[in-house]
């Protein structure tokens, strides 16, 4: 699928504008000494991973700190952590949730409010959960990095935290836009090789073409045992109303290199009543559904929902119930999360075999 414009991810939906875009010095000679074996690269298949995006009410692309709904940056580490504690709860009891994928941007990270938000990633690994983080870009004309200094000083703060954390996965960069497959391919190269202490298992770089393209990344050896990401959706001009053909669609972007792919993106509207066990043939949405979650689980392709949780989407996942500390998450439409279960390796095979 070719580069989109901006787009709305609120979908049926009351728009709200949704477009996503180190020198590091390892802490201790013991780190260094465990990492001296080399990288470690990517698993047989990706089926491990088992998530949801958490994301900011206002969506990730904002001008500013990002904020996971039912957050606020007046919230303190305590109070975020608590708070993160209870929703991360919900996505592994309501879910079977394995991993949580958070957005930033270097104003998150350079702002006060961080030291309250790593509350919510520590609390996810507390539960046992991985945790991915990648950076959006703002909202504007170009979904690229633009200050790379800013960009780097950013990714110093979260690595030389994380990394001694092997739950956490570092991807680059959410949807790069306004590259060439080639300009995106030296980009992520070049961060693989600022960061020469990050085992290479433990990054994922996105497709080109706002993580639709994998063929170029897939096949430059620079970034060899790296995580690949790919979005897709029903949406943005690609329609099929077979499950086959969404199926073929799938497999068309994968080019391949299934094996080391992650799709940190796909969706469908939840709050519309639609049942996704249904008939397999004749929805856009249902067939898409139908395709991608059949063919995560028959490839081992591991995923992760947009979103698991935000505030006033129709497409999310969880829905999110309570004040101050004492919150709680109910699913939105049971038939959605059984397709999302059986993507997952759930035993069931729900849905309609017409």
């Amino acid at each position: 699928m070719l580069s989109r414009p901006r787009r709305n991810r609120n979908r049926n939906r009351n728009p709200i504008p949704r477009r996503r875009t180190l020198l590091p010095v390892l802490a201790t000679a013991a780190l260094a000494a465990a990492l001296a074996g080399g990288p470690a690269h990517a698993a047989g298949n990706t089926s491990q991973f088992k998530g949801v995006n958490w994301a900011d009410q206002r969506d990730n692309f904002v001008n500013g700190p990002v904020v996971p709904s039912g957050l606020s940056t007046s919230d303190s580490y305590a109070t975020t952590y608590a708070k993160a504690s209870a929703i991360v709860s919900g996505f592994k009891a309501n879910l079977g949730a394995t991993m949580v994928r958070f957005g930033m941007n270097d104003k998150t990270t350079s702002s006060a409010w961080w030291n309250s938000y790593i509350g919510a990633l520590d609390a996810t690994l507390d539960k046992g959960l991985s945790v991915m983080i990648a950076p959006w870009a703002y909202p504007g004309s170009c979904s690229c990095v633009k200050d790379t200094t800013a960009f780097y000083k950013m990714w110093d703060t979260v690595i030389n935290r994380y990394l001694g954390r092997s739950g956490v996965y570092f991807e680059i960069y959410n949807e790069p836009g306004g590259y060439s497959d080639k300009a995106w391919d030296n980009f992520a190269a070049s961060f693989v090789a600022h960061y020469p202490n990050v085992p290479r298992g433990r990054i994922v770089v996105a497709g080109s073409g706002t993580d639709t393209n994998l063929a170029t990344v897939g096949a430059d050896s620079r970034l060899s045992g790296t995580l690949l990401s790919l979005h897709l959706y029903s949406v943005f001009g690609i329609s099929h109303k077979t499950e086959a053909a969404w199926i073929t669609e799938f497999k068309s972007h994968l080019k391949g290199y299934g094996s080391r792919t992650i799709v940190t993106e796909f969706g469908v509207p939840m709050s519309t009543g639609v049942n996704y066990n249904g008939a397999r043939d004749g929805d856009n949405n249902r067939s898409y559904y139908y395709g991608m979650t059949d063919t995560m689980r028959s490839e081992g392709i591991g995923s992760i929902y947009w979103p698991g949780l935000r505030t006033g989407d129709s497409w999310s996942m969880e829905q999110l119930h309570g004040t101050g500390v004492n919150l709680s998450l109910t699913t939105v439409n049971a038939s959605g999360r059984d397709r999302l279960q059986y993507a997952w390796g759930n035993s069931s095979n729900p849905g309609s075999t017409r």
